[in-house]
C-alpha cells in the first residue's frame, strides 16, 4: 500500500473508531471535543502535561511521548519522569513544547484514543492536529499554584473526566490545598517588620539563566510570606512571571537570604559562579554571612508543583526555624513527592543537582 492512501486508511480507521459512543466535554480553551466514552489510551503533548497524567495516577494510559521523556540530560530534574523511567522506552510522537507530528502519531500502535494539549499557542495548532489525526485533542491550561491555581485544577478536572479520574483529581486539589494551608497558617501572623527580605536567583524558562532571573511572584515565598521585593505588587495583576532583574536592584535590596534555584547548574554553574566571582554580588549581606541556599529547580518542562511546595517547607524552615520545628525538609519533601507521583524520589532529584538541594552554598 502506498504511503499516501495508507495515512488516509489510518485516518479513516481512527474517525470510525472515535465516532463511536462519543461524549461532549469543554476543554480548557472552550472548545467542545467528542471523547471516547472508556478512554484507555492516550498522549500528552506539550510541557508538564505528563505531570498532570501522573499526578492522576495514570500514566500508564501513555503509549507515547515527547522528546523531552527521552532525552538524557543530567540535570533532567523532573519528579513525575525520575519515577516513571519507563517513558524513556516509549515510541516517540513528536518534538518538545507541542511541536507534534501527526504521521507520527498515527503511526503509534497502539493508536491512543485521546490526545491532551498543554501551552496550546505553543507548537501545533490543537484544532489542525485534530483535523490531522482524527484523535480528539483536548486542550488543558496548566496555571499555577497562586493566582492561577483554579485554572490548573480545571484542568485537573477536565484530564479526570476524560479518563475516569475524578476521585483521584480531587484528592489531588485537597492535598495541594492542605499543603498550602498548613504553610500559611505557619506563618500567616508575621509582621513586614519581622519577615525576612528574600531573592530567588537562577530560575529557569525555556532554558537556563544566571543569578538575575527570577520569578516575581515565587509561591514559595508567597506561601511562608517572606518579602520579595522583586514581587512589586504587580506581578499577580499582570501575569508576569519570569524577569531579569537588574544587579544594581538587587544589590539595593540587598536581601537578608539569598535563595539558587539549583536548575541554574545547568548551565557549566553560571549563577553559582557569578555569586562566586561577580564584585556586585560579593558585596551582598546574604554573601558574605553565608546565607545563600540551595532550592529544588522550579520550572523543569514548566512548573515542578512538587517541588514548589517542598522548597516553600525548606524556605520556611530556614527563615523562620521555631515554626518549622516539626518539619525535616528532606522527608517532608518525600511525602509531597510520593503522593503526588508515587515515589519517594527526593534522593534522585538531589542527585541531579549536585547534592546541593536544601543545603548552605559555599561560594569558595
Amino acid at each position: 500500500m502506498k504511503p499516501m492512501v495508507l495515512f488516509l486508511y489510518m485516518i479513516c480507521t481512527v474517525l470510525l473508531c472515535t465516532a463511536a459512543a462519543a461524549r461532549p466535554i469543554i476543554d480548557a480553551s472552550g472548545r467542545t471535543v467528542q471523547v471516547p466514552e472508556h478512554v484507555e489510551r492516550v498522549i500528552c503533548s506539550g510541557p508538564g502535561c505528563l505531570r498532570l497524567l501522573t499526578y492522576l495516577r495514570s500514566q500508564q494510559m501513555a503509549v507515547a511521548v515527547d522528546s523531552a521523556e527521552l532525552s538524557c540530560n543530567t540535570f533532567d530534574a523532573r519528579p513525575y519522569a525520575i519515577a516513571n523511567p519507563q517513558f524513556k522506552k516509549l515510541p516517540l510522537f513528536g518534538e518538545f513544547r507541542g511541536n507534534d507530528n501527526p504521521e507520527l502519531i498515527l503511526s503509534l500502535t497502539p493508536q491512543p484514543q485521546v490526545i491532551f494539549k498543554t501551552y496550546a499557542g505553543m507548537g501545533h495548532d490543537p484544532a489542525e492536529l485534530q483535523k490531522k489525526t482524527g484523535i480528539p485533542v483536548v486542550v488543558l491550561d496548566y496555571g499555577n499554584l497562586t493566582d492561577a491555581r483554579f485554572r490548573f485544577f480545571a484542568s485537573l478536572d477536565i484530564m479526570a473526566g476524560v479518563i475516569g479520574k475524578k476521585e483521584q483529581s480531587d484528592a489531588v486539589k485537597a492535598f495541594l490545598g492542605n499543603q498550602i494551608a498548613d504553610l500559611t497558617t505557619r506563618c500567616g501572623h508575621i509582621s513586614a517588620e519581622q519577615a525576612p527580605s528574600v531573592f530567588i536567583g537562577g530560575v529557569a524558562y525555556k532554558g537556563q539563566h544566571g543569578f538575575q532571573s527570577t520569578e516575581p511572584a515565587y509561591p514559595p515565598f508567597v506561601f511562608i510570606n517572606a518579602w520579595n521585593p522583586a514581587n512589586d505588587k504587580t506581578a499577580a495583576t499582570t501575569g508576569l512571571r519570569v524577569s531579569n532583574i537588574a544587579k544594581e536592584k538587587i544589590l539595593e535590596w540587598d536581601p537578608d537570604f539569598l535563595f539558587l534555584d539549583l536548575s541554574s547548574l545547568q548551565s557549566e554553574a553560571r549563577a553559582l559562579n557569578e555569586l562566586k566571582n561577580d564584585p556586585v554580588y560579593k558585596v551582598l549581606t546574604a554573601v558574605r554571612s553565608g546565607r545563600v541556599y540551595g532550592v529544588l529547580p522550579y520550572n523543569s518542562y514548566t512548573i515542578n508543583y512538587g517541588s514548589a511546595l517542598a522548597n516553600a517547607y525548606y524556605i520556611g524552615k530556614t527563615l523562620y526555624p521555631d515554626r518549622f520545628e516539626d518539619i525535616d525538609p528532606a522527608e517532608k519533601a518525600d511525602a509531597i513527592y510520593t503522593f503526588l507521583v508515587g515515589e519517594p524520589v527526593f534522593s534522585g532529584m538531589n542527585q541531579c543537582v549536585g547534592n546541593h538541594a536544601f543545603n548552605s552554598m559555599s561560594l569558595r
